[in-house]
């Protein structure tokens, strides 16, 4: 089925407003942002390009809302009544928080379709930590004589800013546990997904989070680096390249602030002799292929044993060449185009370099003349560890298939990256699985799938990013402690 192209019946396309101390405001300043159909190339909307003057409005509106508002005063229960409030907002307007989504960076209708249900499940996830923050946490010297009560307090005006791929859910997974704990938010898109936020911005509105507490500005780098260098930022989070992250992290360290980085990987996918293909093949896509190539964790080299290398090429190819490309809105559409036209000459770009330093073009390889940023889903065989396609992230539908001789081998492959973020083990045998995923030298391993679990926590090593999200350690970013000293007896 393939849906009409919704325009004007969204409720935003065109907008001037930032929303600010609990009011949608204009911008003080005329400098616009194009928002462009990745399929159609049709400019369909436009947000401001936020002002210094828009900036210093948000965070003093978070900054007040934080020292003489309601909110961090509030009991972490009451908090969490809010989120699950907006977890039932946010599913109300699913339809068009997902149209809005699929047209800003061309994510198939199969995947946003479920971004509010996936947003809404984190919320409901993080409100049920507040008994954890409400638990009196009392400890003994071991001397005796004294005790210690811990206190965990909110950080503070958090900026948080989310990447074009899942703007959604990459934004909400930063927002509940910093509204949980008591924090408020200065929100920052994508400069090319700036109109989906605001569903999540009205369902706070909706639920009754009190003026200030959340707040949206839009606009590009220069906004961005504004609202992490302000004076009233307390705490920063952050996903997206590794690059910008290096900025942040630069930024945050030089002003003692506290940085949540979730940036590049370059996941390994390790076949082992006894894999099941056939079960390998129905989670491939979603493994190393998820949202057109555009997802942080996927396993996009996949790593086959000498002995079955020509079998796990075939059956790759298979896969990937059956994943059927095409307009974003058509429900039976599983590779949509890239957000944008640089991601597309970014991924051209490797498959020149994949041909030109040896690599075997199995299916794919070219982006589709015509209208659209559409590259064919490829498969890249004969990939060597040195080639540039297996040492940086792509973030296009292309996958690698390495060779390897013996698990050594693999897990040093594997291992062999500056980055350290997702990866998948392919198995049988469930013991020699987890054997291989504990020498895995990364955040997350999936043992025959790989899916991000809300109560655990998701993060990378090394250039993937800093600290980590979800669970009860994504909440305590969030938080800064205090300790009270006191006489006993």
């Amino acid at each position: 089925m393939t849906h009409h192209r919704p325009g004007h019946d969204l409720p935003w396309t065109r907008v001037d407003d930032l929303y600010v101390d609990g009011r949608w405001v204009p911008s003080t300043g005329t400098a616009r942002l194009p928002v462009i159909d990745p399929a159609t190339e049709e400019e369909w909307g436009s947000v401001p390009d936020a002002t210094p003057s828009d900036v210093d409005a948000a965070m003093e509106a978070a900054d007040r809302a934080f020292r003489e508002g309601p909110w961090p005063r509030l009991t972490p229960t009451q908090r969490a009544e809010h989120l699950l409030r907006m977890a039932d907002e946010l599913e109300k307007r699913a339809e068009p928080l997902g149209w809005t989504n699929t047209r800003e960076n061309g994510s198939p209708v199969a995947e946003t379709s479920g971004a509010a249900a996936n947003a809404a499940g984190i919320l409901r996830h993080v409100a049920s930590l507040a008994p954890g923050l409400e638990r009196e946490d009392v400890r003994a010297f071991p001397a005796g004589g004294a005790e210690s009560v811990v206190r965990r307090e909110p950080v503070g005006p958090c900026v948080l800013i989310a990447p074009w791929n899942f703007p959604i859910n990459l934004m909400v997974v930063k927002l509940a546990p910093a509204l949980l704990a008591g924090c408020t938010a200065v929100l920052k898109p994508a400069e090319s997904t700036p109109l989906s936020i605001r569903f999540v911005v009205e369902a706070a509105e909706a639920a009754g989070v009190p003026a200030g507490v959340v707040n949206l500005v839009t606009g590009g780098g220069a906004v961005g680096e504004a609202l992490v260098r302000h004076p009233l930022t307390a705490k920063i989070a952050f996903t997206g390249s590794t690059a910008v992250g290096r900025r942040i992290g630069a930024a945050a360290g030089e002003l003692l602030r506290p940085v949540t980085l979730e940036l590049g990987g370059k996941s390994s996918a390790v076949v082992l002799p006894d894999a099941d293909l056939d079960a390998m093949a129905a989670v491939l896509i979603r493994s190393s292929m998820r949202n057109s190539g555009q997802t942080c964790y996927i396993s996009t080299r996949i790593l086959a044993p000498a002995e079955r290398y020509d079998e796990v090429v075939e059956m790759v190819t298979r896969t990937v060449a059956a994943a059927r490309l095409g307009d974003p809105f058509d429900d039976d559409t599983v590779v949509g185009p890239l957000a944008t036209a640089a991601q597309r000459d970014v991924v051209t770009g490797f498959l020149e370099s994949a041909r030109e330093e040896g690599a075997r073009v199995t299916t794919g390889g070219r982006a589709v003349p015509g209208t659209g940023y559409f590259v064919e889903p490829t498969v890249l065989a004969d990939v060597t560890p040195d080639m540039r396609v297996a040492r940086e992230e792509i973030f296009g539908p292309v996958v690698t298939v390495l060779r390897y001789e013996g698990v050594d081998e693999a897990v040093a492959i594997a291992n062999d990256t500056p980055f350290g973020l997702g990866g998948l083990v392919f198995s049988t045998d469930p013991d020699a699985a987890q054997a291989v995923a504990e020498r895995m030298d990364t955040g997350s391993v999936g043992l025959n799938f790989f899916a991000s679990n809300h109560a655990a926590p998701f993060g990378g090593r090394h250039d993937s990013g800093l600290g980590v999200e979800y669970g009860p350690e994504g909440l305590a970013a969030y938080l800064t402690y205090k300790t009270i000293h006191r006489r006993t007896g």
